[in-house]
């Protein structure tokens, strides 16, 4: 007899096809791509709300008899250095430090200001005005060829130099700290000319006012 009917299905595949379809419908779910603003090509991918946080979870909370240690405000620095090298500004949330090479201040071995320095720290000068900083510090720095000894006289003469300007330029209402260092607290690698360059230098540095704090 030729007659078709339906047959049979095998008892072990109806579950084993429900759950293999549960678990591609689970699949589909989870790695579904991100609903887009449109789907054209580039098209911005719309943000997943975050994640709740239940506050009752006990994996969050402090065990008995702890407290939290009081809040502060981290410290950010932002670094910003010009494409020569030779000048290289500091912004923390207290302080603002400009750093600039001993070679575009001075002669070589001196502590008599170029006639292009003068401008430079008059740039640094406005700066000082702008945030109203009623106390400035001046450091020398040297590297580490030649005696300790003469790194700390030339480093504090080069600091004494730029204090004398600054301070024309900003007359009275300021105080200013001057220390020479010599080659202590390098901030390059002193065994490349490149480095000593950068260690040659002399820092200024001042508090920001409250208002441009950020």
């Amino acid at each position: 007899m030729n007659s078709t009917r339906p047959r049979p299905r095998h008892p072990a595949l109806a579950p084993t096809a429900v759950a293999v379809a549960l678990a591609f419908s689970a699949f589909g779910v989870l790695t579904a791509a991100p609903a887009r603003a449109d789907d054209g090509p580039g098209a911005a991918i719309t943000p997943s709300p975050p994640v709740e946080v239940d506050g009752n979870d006990p994996d969050l909370k402090m065990v008995d008899g702890a407290t939290l240690a009081e809040a502060k405000v981290l410290d950010i620095k932002s670094v910003v250095e010009d494409l020569s090298g030779d000048e290289r500004r500091e912004d923390t949330n207290a302080d603002v430090t400009f750093a600039l090479q001993a070679e575009v201040l001075f002669g070589k071995d001196s502590a008599k200001l170029d006639s292009t320095a003068h401008d430079r720290i008059a740039t640094i000068a406005e700066e000082i005005k702008k945030q109203d900083a009623q106390k400035v510090r001046v450091f020398g720095f040297t590297d580490n060829l030649g005696s300790s000894a003469h790194g700390d006289v030339l480093s504090k003469q080069r600091a004494n130099a730029v204090h004398k300007q600054l301070a024309k330029d900003l007359g009275s209402g300021v105080a200013f700290e001057i220390r020479g260092y010599g080659e202590q607290y390098p901030i390059a690698d002193n065994s490349t000319e490149e480095g000593r360059k950068k260690n040659r230098r002399v820092e200024v540095s001042f508090p920001r006012s409250s208002e441009s704090g950020g």
